[in-house]
């Protein structure tokens, strides 16, 4: 229809210029003129819904599937990769792309689609002047190119530094509390401000870069009509065309360099689009480092059996952090790690669970080695409760459920009562309804530990990971986490890691980490009696604490 208007206002202007044009035929093309005015208007209309259907459809599509592959990523991405990065990538680089789709998008397809429809009509109507029309082209798109060149980078660094700048307040405002305690207040919004000052620079030399292109644009516009003015009218004077279809290309002519027009204004919405989508693809194309084998079964249901068979394991290659690691825990045993900070006990535990690959030797549960089965199957039996308790922004009974889909109330609230957690959860405002928000801090430290506890019994687990779970509470309420954990650990292959030795002396072996090694390992008394790391190690806690007491200004002798 867009193609038609022009051909059909050349016409009327040739039955004007004509001698032998009857007023019939202009009524008619004037009929014909308002209702492709009215074609035009409907079939827009129908476009634009159908376009912004598929646009919204789309970005839905993406923002689903790049917050489920984040999902599938193993945990070593994590660890590199800051959160408010990835927040910024799941929010502010999915908005850019948002932005785009919701209006750019359109006018790019309906642009593109223009152009080829008022080409080809052009043709029809006057090879010459089309010839002299499309001389326009190739330099607009040198000049796209180049903007591109130039801007396509500091877009780029926009949003990287658009990423920045969010895990910065990410961070500082997580940690608002040290900020605080440490009086860094002004040193905090001075640094943001810096970040801010920077992105601000960046930003606008990448817009002011991109917005050049719409004058650009018009001034190469206004050029072209002149041209075929000056070109056309010379034809229409040396009667080689009509001079209605001189009206017919000048329409023409406006018609096909106003969507390149169009799509140079959003020009800057195209590289921000672009520069956006380069990092969510990036996130895309990541691929989980901890795979499952091809058609790798299910790990039956467990009784709990632990074996390391000669297991070292790198974070990064070529930097061991475990070294020909051996031990092996019968079902239902207690096994205490302890070890200085950073000699690799948080390390087993990671791998036991399968976080991580082995770089070398096996570890396997009741005989089936962790890495053929499927990873869910595996961690789907094992319950964690760690040093610092994570609840999400939900219902205590929500976040209890978290550990197993299914699981009833009834389950949920009788797992409570066994940790302890149900007195306190009674006396909150909604008792299990009550909403937690930012990870729990309406209860205390002691509390979400509790919840945390009953929400490992909730998963119903055979091999139990505690990682330093009382060591930030109270001694009153370390006694109630501690009773919680007994029920907790009752028939179950548990594994403690402790500083406070105090908390494995029970355990029936106790491994003695140091730098990546398993250096000794023995229960509490047999340990005492060699006198070796692990003797210096409680008597260093112990040693203040049993003067207290004792009188005594020497070391003991033996202490069991």
């Amino acid at each position: 229809m867009l193609a038609v208007l022009p051909a059909l206002v050349g016409g009327s202007f040739n039955v004007l210029s004509d001698p032998g044009g009857s007023l019939d035929s202009l009524w008619i093309y004037l009929l014909l003129i308002l209702a492709s005015g009215g074609c035009i208007w409907l079939l827009g209309y129908i476009s634009q819904r159908t376009l912004a259907h598929m646009a919204q459809d789309a970005l839905l599509w993406l923002r689903k599937d790049l917050f489920a592959h984040i999902q599938t990523l193993s945990l070593n991405f994590f660890d590199w990769q800051p959160i408010g990065e990835l927040m910024s990538r799941v929010t502010n680089d999915i908005d850019i792309i948002e932005l785009f789709f919701r209006a750019g998008i359109m006018q790019v397809l309906q642009s593109v689609l223009t152009i080829v429809i008022i080409f080809a009509a052009m043709l029809i109507v006057s090879p010459e002047l089309t010839f002299v029309a499309i001389l326009i082209v190739p330099i607009i798109l040198f000049l796209s190119w180049l903007i591109s060149r130039i801007a396509g980078p500091a877009y780029e660094r926009m949003q990287s530094e658009t990423a920045e700048m969010y895990g910065f307040a990410e961070e500082r405002l997580a940690g608002q509390k040290v900020v605080i305690a440490y009086r860094q207040q002004n040193a905090t919004s001075r640094f943001f401000a810096e970040i801010s000052n920077r992105l601000n620079k960046t930003s606008t030399r990448a817009q002011f870069t991109a917005l050049l292109s719409g004058p650009a644009t018009g001034l190469l516009s206004n050029l072209e009509f002149i041209v075929i003015t000056i070109v056309g009218g010379a034809l229409v004077i040396g009667g080689k065309i009509p001079m209605g279809d001189l009206v017919s290309m000048l329409a023409y002519s406006q018609q096909f360099t106003a969507p390149l027009s169009q799509i140079f204004r959003i020009y800057n919405q195209i590289l921000g689009a672009a520069a956006g989508a380069t990092r969510v693809f990036a996130i895309l194309d990541e691929q989980a480092s901890v795979r499952d084998r091809e058609n790798a079964p299910a790990l039956p249901t467990i009784q709990g059996g632990v074996v390391f068979d000669h297991v070292d394991f790198s974070y990064i290659p070529g930097r061991t952090v475990l070294r020909d690691n051996d031990f092996a825990a019968l079902p239902g045993q207690y096994f205490g790690l302890c070890g200085p900070t950073g000699a690799g006990k948080s390390t087993i535990i990671n791998i036991l669970t399968r976080y991580y690959d082995l770089e070398r030797g096996q570890i396997r549960v009741d005989d089936t080695a962790i890495d053929s089965v499927q990873q869910d199957s595996l961690r789907r039996q094992i319950a964690q409760v760690l040093q610092e308790p994570f609840l999400f922004s939900d219902t205590i009974l929500e976040n209890l459920r978290y550990a197993r889909e299914g699981a009833t109330d009834e389950e949920c609230i009788a797992a409570s009562e066994q940790a302890n957690a149900d007195e306190f959860v009674q006396h909150q405002p909604k008792a299990y309804q009550t909403m937690l928000v930012d990870g729990g801090a309406n209860i205390s430290q002691g509390q979400r530990q509790m919840l945390t506890i009953a929400r490992a019994m909730v998963a119903n687990p055979h091999l139990l990971i505690l990682d330093e779970a009382t060591s930030n509470v109270d001694t009153r309420t370390e006694k109630l986490i501690q009773e919680g954990l007994l029920h907790l650990s009752q028939g179950k292959t548990s594994f403690v890691i402790a500083h406070r030795l105090s908390t494995i002396r029970g355990a029936d072996q106790i491994l003695v980490v140091n730098k990546g090694e398993i250096i000794e390992r023995g229960a509490h008394a047999d340990l005492m009696a060699q006198k070796g790391f692990y003797y210096n190690l409680y008597m260093s806690q112990f040693r203040g604490k049993l003067a207290t007491v004792t009188g005594l200004t020497t070391e003991p002798g033996d202490v069991s």
